[in-house]
């Protein structure tokens, strides 16, 4: 090898080698924050995923509770609803302060 090249490549070495650190320790760095992120976002997901679930343990709870409920006729509401809204449809479209059959 030359004198000349090598003392070309020797400044040439030593400069490379922190720019090569630096660069490492940058990447380094960069899928760090990645994963962090990542395992933060998972994180996340999981907590809004048990809150679902508890709300949705919560109402069949609830749903578990009407049915075996001795007490509660389910047939007897759902008529009486239904009763309700014929009353309702009867009466409606008819101002406050008219009679039936009174016209405006």
């Amino acid at each position: 090898m030359d004198a000349g090249i090598l003392a070309l490549l020797i400044p040439i070495i030593g400069v490379s080698i922190p720019i090569v650190a630096i660069w490492s320790k940058h990447r380094q760095k960069m899928m760090e924050m990645q994963v962090g992120a990542t395992a933060e976002a998972s994180a996340e997901k999981a907590a809004q995923y048990a809150s679902q679930l508890q709300r949705l343990e919560d109402r069949v709870q609830v749903l578990e509770r009407i049915v075996t409920d001795k007490g509660y006729d389910v047939a007897t509401q759902i008529e009486a609803l239904r009763d309700q809204r014929r009353v309702d449809e009867a009466g409606s479209g008819i101002p406050l302060g008219l009679k039936r059959g009174e016209r405006v």
